[in-house]
């Protein structure tokens, strides 16, 4: 049985999803816990390797099950067995060909700034302090040059595995929410670091440190050492993992 696995979890204190030597990681986590209750090793594949210290409210997974489990107690013993900054929010039933990184069409991440004087012991975990005031409408006409489908090299990061540099972003925006501003991007996929390098550049086009006609030039230029900083990762939150109508989870299966 293919099982699909959505999760949410604080990423503070691992090294990313990825399982690798030197510190924890959510893909070790899960797969030590299934050991577990399965009584064998299974290898569970994420929809997209989160770095260290990034959230997740909406990973998606699968690992081929060997043999019939009931899912609902299989997912209470999976937010039994695993930390409390991990948890399992639902696990279905999946097609046989499901595949949570290959199949999915669009991922959805979210970054969150804390735009005030003084930082906040509460939102500093989750968010990136920015102490100076930001000039929001300048950050969100730049916004509209990202859109679309481009090589996007100048927000790539050194040891970068992808094959092409070429990604579609459907959509991205610059918004309020409860005393942050919240920069949510939608797109097929992502190179290494590209959103935090992204709200890097947009970060200072609000501090009048760039003009918000500066990305159509980097795009052009392809170079990384031209593009802002890479912003904390603390801030990043993956949201959402999109699929097609076929991949959509067995209607029997379990909440």
């Amino acid at each position: 049985m293919n099982v699909r696995l959505t999760l949410e979890y604080d990423g503070t204190e691992y090294r990313g999803w990825q399982v690798q030597p030197g510190g924890a990681t959510i893909q070790g986590i899960l797969e030590d816990a299934l050991a577990v209750l399965l009584k064998q090793r299974v290898r569970v594949q994420g929809s997209g390797r989160t770095d260290a210290g990034v959230h997740a409210l909406g990973q998606v997974a699968d690992f081929a099950c060997p043999d019939g489990r009931d899912l609902a107690r299989l997912q209470r013993s999976l937010n039994a067995l695993t930390p409390d900054d991990i948890t399992v929010k639902s696990a279905e039933e999946a097609a046989p060909s499901f595949d949570a990184r290959r199949d999915a069409t669009k991922r959805v991440y979210e970054y969150r700034l804390w735009n005030h004087p003084w930082r906040s012991v509460f939102n500093d975990r989750y968010s990136w302090h920015v102490a100076r005031p930001l000039r929001v409408d300048a950050m969100r006409e730049a916004l509209a040059a990202l859109e679309g489908e481009h090589d996007f090299s100048c927000f790539r990061a050194a040891g970068c595995g992808a094959a092409t540099a070429v990604r579609r972003i459907y959509r991205n925006e610059l918004y309020p929410w409860e005393d942050h501003w919240v920069y949510r991007i939608e797109a097929t996929g992502y190179l290494r670091h590209m959103v935090r390098n992204i709200v890097g550049t947009l970060v200072q086009m609000g501090l009048g440190e760039r003009g918000p006609g500066a990305f159509p030039a980097l795009i052009r230029g392809r170079d990384r050492t031209l593009a802002g900083p890479t912003a904390p990762a603390r801030g990043l939150f993956l949201v959402e993992v999109s699929y097609g109508p076929s991949q959509s989870p067995r209607p029997d299966s379990a909440p």
